[in-house]
């Protein structure tokens, strides 16, 4: 199960006038009564969402009665940075439950922002399970096991009851059996379905009815995307900038975003290569007409090459933009 060998030229990284290197993947673009209104390569292939499942984990969350909302439900939905906030996020949400740090099964990490990083290695600090970006989903998801008397240590077992809502919310919203199950970089269950299936995923977390668990997650994450991210990170300039936006990213270079009238994208960089993911997602929110009158499409986009600690080239987006 994996994009095919054919994947177009999404991004290629263009040194002093040369092409030195590609990035193939696939894309989608969705119109908003949610046809396909622009594709490359093979967006119907199962490809693994990785961190873009979040907000359907977090719907599960809310689905197994758990009582979160605002900045903590956006947490739960998450991909942090490891800044300050969230950690204290992270630990209201297992205090709620009666929990402390020791319930996580992250495996310890560095933050995901290398700012936050270096930070904290320069304070003699070091790796620890709060501190991977994924430690707010399972915070979640640990205050719902206790919420309802499920067991805490197993909870990332497949089979679990906070596991198998997940499932659902996911198949759910794509509208597709997941086509194979493996695991994520935090050890949680990961189930692969289509480009397409994640972009009409998200075109429905933001038309869901107010008040539905998944429209509660939307809203939470369009509200608090310093929360979703961090104060340093493409989705949330995008959140900001663009109102009612609903942006994700997730490893290997996946990304969704969602408008609130019903258009939607998605992509993966087929080799992961993290430089081209600003560029392909500029390029797909300008074809879905997302100008970002305040420079912020552009400043996602930016990805110099240096030279000499000069710039003399850039990763750009190979495909048209309109």
């Amino acid at each position: 199960m994996s994009l095919p060998a054919t994947a177009p030229v999404l991004a290629e990284v263009v040194r002093s006038g040369f092409v030195e290197g590609r990035h193939h993947g696939s894309l989608v673009l969705l119109a908003a009564d949610g046809s396909v209104e622009f594709a490359l390569g093979d967006p119907d292939a199962p490809v693994f969402p990785r961190s873009t499942a979040k907000p359907f984990q977090a719907v599960a969350t809310l689905r197994a009665g758990l009582a979160i909302e605002g900045e903590l439900l956006a947490l739960a939905a998450s991909s942090h940075s490891a800044e300050s906030f969230h950690l204290d996020g992270v630990r209201s949400i297992l205090s709620s439950a009666g929990l402390d740090e020791s319930a996580l099964r992250t495996p310890a990490d560095l933050p995901l922002d290398d700012t936050e990083a270096e930070l904290l290695l320069a304070a003699g600090g070091e790796r620890a399970p709060i501190l991977m970006d994924c430690s707010g989903k399972h915070a979640g998801w640990l205050a719902a096991c206790t919420a309802n008397g499920w067991d805490t240590a197993s909870y990332l077992d497949p089979d679990h009851p906070i596991q198998l809502l997940a499932r659902e919310a996911l198949e759910e919203a794509t509208g597709e059996t997941a086509a194979h199950a493996g695991v994520d970089g935090c050890g949680a269950p990961l189930l692969a379905v289509s480009l397409t299936g994640l972009a009409r995923g998200y075109r429905g977390l933001v038309l869901a009815a107010e008040g539905s668990a998944p429209r509660r997650v939307a809203d939470a994450m369009r509200a608090h995307p310093e929360y979703v991210a961090g104060t340093r990170r493409a989705d949330t300039w995008l959140m900001r900038a663009v109102p009612g936006a609903l942006s994700k990213m997730g490893a290997e270079a996946v990304q969704v975003v969602a408008l609130p009238d019903g258009r939607a994208l998605a992509f993966k960089i087929e080799d992961g290569g993290e430089r081209a993911r600003g560029p392909v997602l500029a390029a797909a929110l300008r074809r879905l007409g997302v100008a970002g009158a305040d420079g912020t499409v552009e400043r996602i986009g930016a990805a110099p090459l240096l030279g000499g600690g000069v710039a003399v080239g850039e990763v750009r987006a190979a495909f048209e933009a309109s």
